[in-house]
C-alpha cells in the first residue's frame, strides 16, 4: 500500500475517534456543571476539559476566560481547534475522499452523510441547538462510521491501519477523560471517597458509555479502585487502556506479517502494552493518577511518531 493512503486511513480512524471523544469531554462537563460546589477547587469544570484535551492554549488566545458557551462552541463548532468535532469530521471526510477507492461505499456514505448534516447543523441558530443533542448526534454519526468499517471492508492492510489510528487515538482519549476526573474535577483531596468524588466518578463511566458494563463487571458499590481497574486494566472494557493499546499492538501484528517485518512499531506497541497489563491499581495510585496518565500519553504519542516514521512517511510500504 502507498504510504500516503495507509496515512490517510490512519488518520480517518484518528480523527472520528477525536470527534467522538470531544463530544465526550462535553457530556462530561454539562453533567460536571449540575455540582454548584465543583468551581471551588484547583480549577473550574470547563477550564478543566480544555487542560485534559490539550486545547487550553487555543483557547485561552482566542476567547479568554473560560466561559461555558464559548467553551462548547470551541469543543463542537470552531474551525480553528483542530480537536473541535467540526474540524476532526471534515478531515476525516477530505482523507476518507482521497481515498475514496480504498473504501467500500457504505464507509464513504457515512463519512459523508456526517459531514453533510454536519454543515446543516451549523447553519442552526446556537441558542436553539442543546449541548446534549450536540453530543449524540456526534456519538451516532462515529458509530455508524466505525460500524461501516467494521461491516464492509476487507481484512486487509488498509483496515489495519485504519484499525490502529482508532485504537491509538482510544488509548490517548480515554486517558485523558480519566484525568479529567482525578486531576482536574476534584476539588481537594479530602474529597475522595465522599459524594461528590462517587458523582464524578458515574458521571464519567456514563460519559463513556460505560456506567451499565461497569455494574456488569463489577456491581455493587462505585469506588476509585473498581473504576480505575475497569477504565484501565479491565480486557473486556472496550474504552479501557489495556484493551486499546493490546488492539493498537494487534494490528501492528498483522502489518508485520502483511509486508513479512517486523519493525520498531511493533516493538514500541508491545512494550506498552507488557508494562501496562503488568501493573496494578495500587500501583498506578502510588504513583499518582495523574502523573500516571501523563506518561501514558507521552509514550502513545512516542507509538505514534514510530508509526509515523515506519509506515507513513516513505513513498511506498
Amino acid at each position: 500500500m502507498l504510504s500516503r493512503t495507509a496515512d490517510n486511513l490512519f488518520w480517518i480512524g484518528r480523527y472520528m475517534e477525536r470527534a467522538e471523544t470531544s463530544a465526550r469531554l462535553l457530556e462530561v462537563g454539562a453533567r460536571i456543571a449540575l455540582l454548584p460546589s465543583t468551581g471551588h477547587g484547583y480549577r473550574n469544570e470547563w477550564d478543566s476539559l480544555l487542560q485534559a484535551s490539550g486545547t487550553a492554549a487555543g483557547f485561552a488566545k482566542k476567547y479568554g476566560d473560560p466561559v461555558q458557551r464559548n467553551i462548547e462552541s470551541y469543543l463542537f463548532f470552531d474551525r480553528d481547534n483542530p480537536s473541535s468535532v467540526a474540524s476532526c469530521l471534515e478531515r476525516a471526510r477530505e482523507n476518507g475522499r482521497i481515498v475514496r477507492t480504498a473504501l467500500t461505499a457504505q464507509v464513504w456514505d457515512a463519512l459523508n452523510t456526517a459531514f453533510q448534516q454536519l454543515r446543516q447543523l451549523e447553519r442552526e441558530e446556537r441558542s436553539t441547538v442543546e449541548t446534549g443533542r450536540l453530543t449524540e448526534w456526534t456519538m451516532r454519526h462515529a458509530a455508524q462510521v466505525r460500524g461501516a468499517i467494521d461491516t464492509t471492508l476487507l481484512r486487509n492492510d488498509g483496515y489495519d491501519f485504519l484499525g490502529l489510528g482508532y485504537r491509538l487515538e482510544r488509548a490517548d482519549n480515554t486517558a485523558r477523560l480519566i484525568d479529567v476526573k482525578y486531576y482536574v474535577l476534584l476539588p481537594r483531596a479530602d474529597y475522595v471517597g465522599t459524594g461528590l468524588d462517587s458523582y464524578q466518578w458515574t458521571t464519567l463511566l456514563r460519559a463513556l458509555s460505560a456506567h451499565r458494563a461497569f455494574h456488569w463487571a463489577y456491581g455493587g458499590e462505585i469506588t476509585p479502585a473498581k473504576v480505575a481497574h475497569f477504565l484501565i486494566f479491565n480486557r473486556q472494557c472496550p474504552r479501557s487502556l489495556l484493551t486499546s493499546i493490546a488492539g493498537a499492538a494487534a494490528h501492528l501484528d498483522h502489518l508485520a506479517t502483511a509486508y513479512e517485518r517486523v519493525t520498531p512499531a511493533q516493538d514500541a506497541a508491545e512494550s506498552l502494552r507488557d508494562e501496562v497489563a503488568g501493573l496494578t491499581v495500587e500501583q498506578v495510585f502510588d504513583e499518582g493518577m495523574h502523573e500516571f496518565l501523563t506518561r501514558f500519553i507521552r509514550q502513545i504519542d512516542r507509538i505514534g511518531a514510530v508509526v509515523h516514521e515506519t509506515y507513513l512517511s516513505g513513498e511506498t510500504r
